[in-house]
């Protein structure tokens, strides 16, 4: 089941049409956000940062989020969705192509369930990362479908037989190709600002709040290649990644190669957020 601006749709019924923007040139944004049991996680927050998204690109979102977040909710509904992800996209719309913006064009909006489990064993036991140079474009803040810089890091992650990749532009670490970076040192969080060169993540921001909570000091600054090799530890965020620890860089050891204390104080705090969700509607 898919919905479009007009309403829900089995996926054999939908077309996509050839001179669609966001199909021929990437023109448009996209969210991804997490459903456990049945329940949004951040969906405030999703679609603040789509909005911001839009306005970036000048693109006009088909409707208001409060009506957009309704018709999220009939598409979980009707899909019976209960963990997993929705997928969602805005394009400028089908019109000749041409470089420059159409007149009067019409967004293309379309969204999708999917079921995905949490990544357990991932999130338990950590994963293994590469660093590679940060060839993405200049305005990663914006959640835009250009996607290509992450997907050509990620595949050289892949080759290297690991879950992620780690970008330097010049020495200094951004994120990874689809997750915010934290480094731990003497109980101290840092992780790049949330300017131009990152995408200010959902979970991001669910960790600093949990970090401060927690009377942990929080630093959004940035640092280098070799801050990252000698932290204590390392962590990355996403929506679908939540807090997965990294053990190894470039197969060297991060601090004492498993998941560190400060990881795992985290991540408790946020299953306790997804706890009330699981619970929610029991």
């Amino acid at each position: 089941m898919i919905l479009l601006q007009d309403g829900l749709f089995h996926r054999s019924e939908v077309h996509i049409d050839i001179e669609d923007r966001g199909y021929q040139f990437g023109d448009g944004v996209y969210e991804v956000i997490r459903v456990y049991n049945g329940q949004f996680f951040g969906m405030a927050e999703h679609m603040e940062r789509l909005e911001r998204s839009a306005r970036e690109i000048q693109l006009q979102l088909p409707y208001p989020t409060d009506l957009l977040q309704e018709r999220l909710n009939d598409l979980i509904n009707a899909t019976k969705l209960k963990d997993g992800q929705v997928y969602l996209q805005v394009t400028r719309g089908v019109f000749e192509r041409m470089h420059h913006f159409p007149v009067n064009p019409k967004s293309t909006l379309v969204a999708y369930t999917k079921e995905t489990g949490r990544p357990l064993d991932k999130i338990n036991q950590g994963i293994s990362a590469i660093t590679t140079e940060d060839i993405r474009w200049l305005r990663c803040d914006i959640k835009s479908l250009n996607l290509l810089g992450n997907v050509l890091c990620k595949q050289r992650a892949k080759e290297a037989n690991c879950d992620e990749a780690i970008l330097l532009r010049g020495n200094t670490v951004t994120e990874g190709s689809s997750t915010n970076v934290f480094i731990v040192k003497d109980r101290t969080l840092y992780t790049h600002p949330a300017n131009n060169y990152i995408l200010n993540g959902i979970t991001r921001n669910v960790i600093i709040e949990i970090a401060k909570t927690q009377q942990l000091a929080v630093k959004e600054e940035s640092f280098d290649k070799v801050a990252l090799m000698s932290a204590d530890e390392v962590m990355v965020t996403s929506t679908t990644m939540e807090i997965t620890p990294v053990t190894t860089i470039d197969d060297l050891q991060i601090g004492s190669g498993s998941p560190g204390p400060i990881t795992k104080q985290i991540q408790v705090k946020f299953d306790e957020k997804v706890e009330k969700l699981l619970t929610a509607a029991n």
